[in-house]
This record gives C-alpha cells, structure tokens and sequence, in this order.
C-alpha cells in the first residue's frame, strides 16, 4: 500500500484527496471538480488504476474566457495496493468528489467499473 501512498503525494499539490483503509477495503477519495460519470474513465488493468477524467465548462451567458488557470484534464496512473482487489471494486462521482472502493485480496487482469453520477 505504500506504493500508493507514496503515488498519491507525488501528485501536484493541486490534487487534493484522503486515502482510507478498513479490514476489508481502501477507499480513494479525490476532488474531480466539475466532472461527472460521463467525463470520466476508471480503469485497473496490470495492478495499475487509470483515471482520466475531463471537467465540462461552458462560459454562461455572453461571458467568454479571458483567461483559464483550471485545469480542464486530470489524468493519473496509480498502483493498486498488492493486497487490493479489482473484483468488486466500486466508484461513485457526487458533486465532483471521487470515491473508489478497492476490496482487499490480490489483483489480477483488466477491470472497468462502472461510475454512479449521484448529481443527478
């Protein structure tokens, strides 16, 4: 697990999430502002999570962008704690925070899970 650990502060400090841990699951929760199940990819393949996820903005009115310092793109690599499984795992996008459940017991293949918009 500490490979993750230390993944997760090697991201910029932009990044904001809390790594949680029971006896049977991590739990990843990460800030992913203004994106929502459908802007965004979750993937475990080769012991590996994959996340991409694209904020949607749209200027309101007729205001058009003078200048943009939010990133539109978060696109991140992480490994899977040894003793987390892909089977099972379970993730949840509310108001633009991430939460990835990873049951405990050893990863294999290629997993994609399915993401839950509880904005709508």
């Amino acid at each position: 697990m500490s490979a993750l650990r230390d993944a997760l502060r090697d991201l910029s400090e932009d990044v904001f999430f809390d790594l949680l841990e029971s006896e049977e699951a991590y739990l990843l929760v990460l800030d992913v502002p203004g994106v929502s199940a459908e802007s965004l990819e979750l993937a475990i393949e080769d012991g590996r999570i994959s996340i991409d996820a694209t904020r949607e903005k749209e200027p309101g009115g007729d205001y058009r962008y003078l200048e943009e310092n939010r990133s539109l793109f978060f696109d991140v690599d992480l490994p899977l704690p040894d003793d987390a499984s892909d089977a099972g795992a379970e993730a949840t996008v509310d108001r633009g925070v991430l939460e990835l459940t990873l049951p405990k017991r050893g990863a294999s293949g290629e997993t994609t899970i399915d993401i839950v918009d509880e904005d709508s």
